[in-house]
């Protein structure tokens, strides 16, 4: 059975990458909990610290976002290189030039709300069920179906999740 890091409080974990996804920037935190030293990350593919049950469309919608010159927040899963997994709170912002183009993308991840873990987990779940039958466009509506729900958008519903825990 997998083992879960837990983040302490303070921890910021930050990384830069270029507009493919590939690894340009990582700080100390991000080596400490990915269990990869700076040379095994850098110019490597982000989803190198991917976990397994993460769906599909969470990075389908993170990408869009970013691609369209705005930031996102999620709830990510990442798993470690000792096979261990732990949860963050990222936020993924563009970088632009002075003639406004995307240059880089930067993210920042922080300790999760153990409650938003523990309700998204199980949205996670529903999403990887219905991607497994239909693709990453089931994951999609089920995120919608969630903005409808609660008449907010997806950001919002995330940062919801997370802001009582400040």
């Amino acid at each position: 059975m997998e083992q879960e890091l837990i983040l302490e409080t303070d921890t910021l974990i930050t990384s830069k990458t270029d507009l493919r996804g590939r690894i340009i920037y990582c700080n100390k935190d991000f080596m400490r909990y990915a269990g990869l030293m700076e040379h095994e990350l850098i110019n490597q593919p982000h989803n190198i610290i991917r976990h397994p049950d993460m769906p599909k469309a969470i990075f389908k919608l993170l990408w869009n976002y970013v691609k369209n010159g705005k930031e996102i927040f999620a709830f990510v899963k990442n798993k470690s290189k000792n096979n261990r997994f732990y949860w963050v709170f990222a936020n993924i912002t563009p970088s632009f030039d002075i003639e406004n183009n995307i240059i880089s993308y930067y993210s920042i991840r922080r300790k999760p709300n153990p409650k938003a873990v523990e309700a998204i987990s199980k949205i996670y779940a529903q999403m990887q069920e219905a991607e497994q039958i239909e693709g990453a466009n089931a994951g999609i509506r089920i995120l919608e179906d969630l903005s409808k729900k609660f008449n907010k958008t997806y950001n919002e519903i995330i940062f919801d999740l997370q802001k009582d825990f400040q």
